[in-house]
């Protein structure tokens, strides 16, 4: 990709995306100042901006958005989706196609430029974002650097050597960044036009959730759903989710090569099914979960990010429209036997989810919890939730 110019008329940019090959990339900056190091990525979601910008699972990326109209609805704090704010957890960095403009929603708080400033998050416009699409389609997300100047000083040649040492994400465990420092209860259910973020009843049934990385849309999910949810640290000890006597276990979304993170989190998965305890994993939790049951997982050439990802549902036939988010996928030629393929990917193919025969554990690739996107998989709740009712002796819940 050649070097571009601003095309707002500007004759310094204010902000450059320095891949590691050496290309330079001019913008008008906006959000946080100073240089951000990351995988550049690209999501195709037409809504939604504040939640995969706060969504950890970005943690170490840089987000292109393919909908050149970004922040048009403004942003507010309750758009947000990491549990621990103080650990900034999303994505580093943020590309857009034209200026954001002031907002226009009766929901709207402020400028996504002062949001962005407060989050921290280095940001660029003005650049043509379906070419960068291009060039990650042709040959996969570049490791670069994201720098925002006011005054249009930079070195470039400095950002150039920055961009082409960072070792990228294979090998980093980027969950114990973003994970939860202590164990909490989460009461809040989901949102609604009339009473905003509710708060739960009494709670029917104890789900633990396992911090990776979690969204708060999922907790809120649980939450809607009857449960009890206690969050806990990446590196909490089997015995010590046990102890709190769960009736189902959930494993939590998050960023980073699973492989790594899976040094210290197969041996606690592989602990937590020795029980009978239902289990359910999303994203990251489903690689882990695969891993612990002796498959693979891969980096991926583009990965997989929007929320308008086709998926069939093997157990059902059905195909869904899903929110995508990940690098890595599990290698679904490597599952071995006694555990099934349950999902799989209409645009390549790859693995979206597997359960263990006989078994109450499942998981899934994508984000069934949407936030954002269309809510086809909501029924994956219902699924976990009911393996739990089983256990107990109660009546299931219609899935749809």
């Amino acid at each position: 990709m050649a070097q571009s110019t601003a095309p707002w008329g500007a004759t310094r940019a204010t902000a450059l995306l320095v891949l590691a090959d050496g290309t330079v990339i001019e913008g008008a900056g906006l959000g946080a100042t100073g240089e951000a190091v990351g995988e550049v990525c690209f999501n195709t979601a037409l809504t939604g901006y504040q939640e995969i910008l706060t969504d950890p699972s970005y943690a170490g990326q840089i987000v292109t958005f393919t909908f050149p109209h970004i922040g048009n609805v403004g942003a507010n704090e309750d758009d947000i989706e990491d549990l621990v704010p103080a650990a900034r957890a999303g994505a580093v960095g943020a590309i857009f196609r034209a200026d954001v403009t002031d907002p226009s929603n009766f929901r709207s708080a402020g400028h996504l430029d002062a949001w962005l400033k407060k989050r921290g998050v280095v940001a660029l416009s003005g650049i043509d974002t379906r070419a960068l699409t291009a060039l990650i389609r042709e040959k996969g997300m570049p490791n670069a650097v994201i720098a925002h100047a006011p005054d249009g000083n930079f070195d470039v040649d400095d950002l150039k050597k920055k961009a082409a040492a960072w070792s990228g994400l294979v090998g980093l465990d980027l969950a114990k960044d973003v994970s939860s420092g202590q164990s909490s209860q989460w009461t809040e259910k989901p949102w609604t036009l009339t009473d905003g973020y509710a708060a739960q009843g009494e709670p029917t049934f104890h789900i633990v959730a396992i911090d990776y990385g979690v969204k708060r849309n999922i907790l809120r999910l649980l939450a809607g759903l009857g449960a009890k949810v206690t969050v806990v640290p990446a590196k909490t000890p089997a015995d010590d989710i046990l102890a709190m006597k769960p009736d189902g276990i959930f494993l939590s979304n998050g960023p980073g090569d699973p492989a790594a993170t899976g040094e210290y989190a197969v041996p606690i998965i592989n602990d937590l099914m020795k029980t009978d305890i239902p289990i359910f994993g999303i994203c990251l939790g489903h690689q882990m979960l695969a891993l612990a049951l002796g498959a693979k997982t891969v980096k991926m050439h583009q990965g997989h990010h929007g929320a308008n990802h086709p998926v069939k549902d093997h157990t059902t036939g059905k195909v869904e429209i899903v929110s995508m988010n990940h690098g890595f996928a599990v290698d679904g030629d490597t599952l071995p036997d006694g555990v099934e393929e349950t999902h799989v990917s209409l645009f390549d193919g790859s693995n979206c989810g597997l359960r263990v025969t006989g078994r109450p554990v499942f998981s899934v690739q994508h984000h069934p919890e949407a936030s954002p996107g269309p809510q086809d998989s909501h029924y994956l709740f219902k699924r976990f939730v009911n393996l739990i009712r089983e256990a107990k002796g109660e009546p299931a819940l219609a899935e749809r």
